[in-house]
C-alpha cells in the first residue's frame, strides 16, 4: 500500500506553487494567429502586386487624318468618355498602319487606336491586343470597260490605283494582288493613287482600276462612280475562298437595288470580300478604360445599315490580335457591379480595387477565426504533455531503480514538479494542471514506498 503524502509534503508542495493564473496567454494566443497574419498579409502583398492601380484621368487615341471617319468616331467616343471625367486625346496618322506603329511602340504614348485587318505584315504585334471588331471595311474594286470582272487575277497588264503609301488599303490591295501573282515591277502598273484622286482618275479614264476601302470609299464617291456609265463594280466571285485564306477577310453580299432601288444599282447581287476595323490597344490598359471604350463603342457602333445588322457590333471577333481578357470578360457578362451600378467613375473604381485587397483577408481570416481557439489550446496542452511524458519515463524507472538511484529519481521528479509550478496557466485550463500535479504527488509516493 502506497504511502499517503505527509501534510508537511502537501504544505511545502502548496508554497513552492508559483504558477501565474491568466485569463489568457496573449503570447501564445498571438503565437497561434501568427500563421494566420502572415497568410493575410501575404494575401494582401499578392493583391497589391496584382491589382491594377487606379485608371488614368487622360488616355490616347491614334485614328486617322483629321475629318477622316476614324477621327469623326474618335470625337464621338472622346464625348462619351467624358460624362464620366476620362479625357480622350486624338492624334492624327497617316491611316491603319501608322496606328498600329505606334502603338507597336512602347514610347509613342498612344494608348489604343482604329486598325484595319490584314495590315500587319511583318510589324511586331506582340503586346497588343483587340478590345474588339467596331464595323465592316469592305474592298470595293471599280473597273473600266464592258467586259465584266469577277477575279483579281483578271486585272493583269491594267493600270490599277491601290491606294496611297502607309494607308491600309495599300498594304491590303498589295497582298491580295500578290495572291493573284500580281505584284509590283510586273506588268501591271500599280500606282500609289486612292481616294478621290483615283475615282477622277477612273472617270477620266487614266487608269483601268481602282481599290477603294475605308475613307478612300466614301459614300459619295462611291455613289458618283456606280452611277458613272462605263464603270462597274467587282464582283468577288471567289469571295468565299478569300476568306477561307485570310482569317481577317469576311465575305459580305450586296443585294441588287441597295444604292439605288429606282435605278436597280447594282443590278445584281454583289460578293465583296472585308476585313474588320478593329479597336486595338496596349495589353496594359486598364480595364476599367477597357470597359469604357467598349461601352462607348457599343454607342457608337452597334446600329444597323446598308452592310449590318443592328447590335452585330462591336463584337470580340479574333483576328490578327487576340481578344484581350477585359474585353471577353466584358462581352461575357458586361461591366463589373460597381461600374454599372450608377457610382461617379472614380468612386466606382475605388470600391472596386479595395474590395480586390479585403477580398482574400477575409476568405482567409473566416478560416482562421476557427483555427485559432485549436492552435491556443494545442499549445496550452501540450506544455501539460511534455511534462506528462518526463513523468511517465520516471515512473517506469520507479519499478526497476536501485537504492542508490532512490535520490536521483526523487531530484528529477523535484525538477518536475517545480518546472509545472512555474507554469503560466490561463484559467481555462487550471483543472487539467491540478490533474498534472496530482499525479506527480503519485509518482513521489509510489517513489518514497519503493524506497
Amino acid at each position: 500500500m502506497a504511502n499517503p503524502l505527509k501534510p508537511s509534503d502537501l504544505k511545502q508542495s502548496a508554497i513552492n506553487i508559483k504558477t501565474r493564473f491568466v485569463a489568457i496567454s496573449w503570447r501564445d494566443l498571438a503565437i497561434s494567429f501568427g500563421p494566420i497574419a502572415l497568410l493575410a498579409i501575404f494575401a494582401i502583398w499578392l493583391a497589391i502586386k496584382f491589382i491594377h492601380p487606379a485608371p488614368p484621368s487622360t488616355i490616347t487615341i491614334s485614328t486617322g487624318s483629321e475629318n477622316s471617319s476614324f477621327w469623326k468616331i474618335a470625337e464621338k467616343y472622346r464625348t462619351i468618355l467624358a460624362r464620366n471625367g476620362i479625357k480622350l486625346k486624338i492624334v492624327s496618322s497617316e491611316g491603319s498602319l501608322d496606328n498600329l506603329k505606334k502603338l507597336s511602340d512602347p514610347h509613342s504614348g498612344i494608348d489604343v487606336g482604329f486598325v484595319q485587318g490584314g495590315v500587319a505584315g511583318d510589324l511586331p504585334i506582340d503586346g497588343l491586343v483587340s478590345l474588339g471588331s467596331i464595323s465592316y471595311v469592305p474592298v470595293s474594286v471599280f473597273y473600266r470597260g464592258r467586259e465584266r470582272l469577277d477575279r483579281l487575277s483578271e486585272l493583269r497588264g491594267k493600270r490599277v490605283a491601290i491606294g496611297v503609301p502607309g494607308s491600309g488599303s495599300r498594304v491590303l490591295a498589295l497582298t491580295l494582288l500578290k495572291a493573284n501573282e500580281i505584284e509590283l515591277g510586273g506588268s501591271t502598273e500599280l500606282l500609289d493613287m486612292g481616294g478621290d484622286e483615283a475615282a477622277q482618275a477612273l472617270t477620266d479614264g487614266t487608269i483601268d482600276a481602282a481599290f477603294l476601302m475605308g475613307d478612300s470609299a466614301s459614300p459619295p464617291t462611291m455613289i458618283k462612280l456606280l452611277h458613272t456609265p462605263g464603270i462597274s463594280l467587282l464582283d468577288f466571285s471567289q469571295a468565299g475562298a478569300y476568306a477561307r485564306r485570310f482569317s481577317y477577310l469576311n465575305e459580305l453580299r450586296i443585294p441588287k437595288g441597295l444604292f439605288d432601288l429606282g435605278k436597280n444599282i447594282p443590278s445584281r447581287d454583289i460578293r465583296l470580300i472585308a476585313p474588320t476595323a478593329e479597336l486595338i490597344a496596349r495589353d496594359d490598359l486598364h480595364p476599367a478604360l477597357s470597359d469604357m471604350l467598349i461601352d462607348a463603342a457599343k454607342e457608337v457602333h452597334s446600329g444597323a445599315n446598308v452592310l449590318q445588322h443592328a447590335g452585330e457590333f462591336p463584337a470580340p471577333l479574333a483576328h490578327e490580335y487576340p481578344i484581350s481578357e477585359d474585353a471577353t470578360r466584358y462581352y461575357k457578362s458586361g461591366k463589373s457591379f460597381f461600374y454599372r451600378s450608377g457610382l461617379p467613375f472614380w468612386l466606382a473604381s475605388l470600391v472596386d480595387r479595395t474590395l480586390v485587397v479585403l477580398l482574400p483577408i477575409i476568405l482567409l481570416l473566416i478560416p482562421g477565426f476557427k483555427l485559432v481557439p485549436l492552435l491556443y489550446g494545442w499549445r496550452i496542452k501540450s506544455r501539460i504533455y511534455r511534462w506528462y511524458g518526463a513523468l511517465i519515463t520516471l515512473e517506469r524507472a520507479v519499478a526497476t531503480h536501485t537504492e542508490e538511484e532512490q535520490a536521483d529519481l526523487l531530484q528529477r521528479l523535484d525538477r518536475i514538479e517545480e518546472g509545472v509550478n512555474r507554469m503560466k496557466m490561463p484559467l481555462a485550463f487550471a483543472d487539467q494542471f491540478y490533474v498534472l500535479r496530482e499525479h506527480i504527488g503519485f509518482v513521489r509516493a509510489r517513489l518514497q514506498s519503493r524506497g
